[in-house]
């Protein structure tokens, strides 16, 4: 049992007998009584939304999640193609369960496969990837890397990130999943 502080983003708790997704969550301090962290859920069976007010001191179950090696193949229309690294087997997820990662997956993308009750219910790459500039204003001659001035990129996912002025179209850039930050170029950070 965790304390409902615990709860983060992407994790799959036990609500209600049922395994829920914390698709977001706040944690508040009032002056007074308990605190208190409202969480939009979704149930990983049936997809329902469910917003729900924990109390500070509340108690809640981390489900057993299984994680196994895949490699991302395709995106057929809303489909994502994953394939098992040991076994070849080939599943599908919607775009909707693997929206917060769909923005760094490449053809031949390592990842891994979050499975409850051998259900794929989600996915996680790298802290890192490494994507090439596709679109981006032209660089200002002079600009440094010292600089806080920052444009935007659009990447070779479809996802923009803001960079700085220096990175031109055709870049590799170092892009952090976890925040959607620009981190650096490979071999010059």
């Amino acid at each position: 049992m965790l304390s409902a502080t615990q709860i983060r983003k992407g994790m799959v708790i036990i609500h209600n007998k049922e395994p829920f997704k914390v698709v977001d969550f706040r944690f508040t301090m009032s002056g007074r009584g308990s605190n208190s962290i409202p969480a939009k859920l979704r149930n990983i069976i049936t997809g329902q939304q469910a917003e729900v007010r924990f109390r500070s001191d509340d108690k809640v179950e981390k489900a057993f999640i299984g994680e196994d090696d895949y490699e991302f193949l395709y995106q057929d229309g809303e489909e994502f193609w994953f394939m098992n690294q040991e076994t070849y087997e080939q599943i599908s997820m919607k775009q909707e369960e693997i929206e917060d990662v769909i923005g760094y997956l490449l053809p031949n993308t390592p990842c891994k496969v979050q499975t409850y009750d051998d259900k794929p219910i989600g996915v996680s790459v790298a802290n890192t990837v490494k994507l090439k500039v596709v679109e981006t204003e032209p660089s200002i001659k002079g600009a440094t890397a010292s600089g806080n001035v920052t444009k935007p990129a659009k990447l070779e996912t479809g996802i923009t990130v803001q960079v700085p002025m220096f990175v031109q179209q055709d870049d590799t850039l170092i892009i952090n999943t976890q925040t959607g930050e620009y981190q650096g170029r490979p071999g010059k950070q």
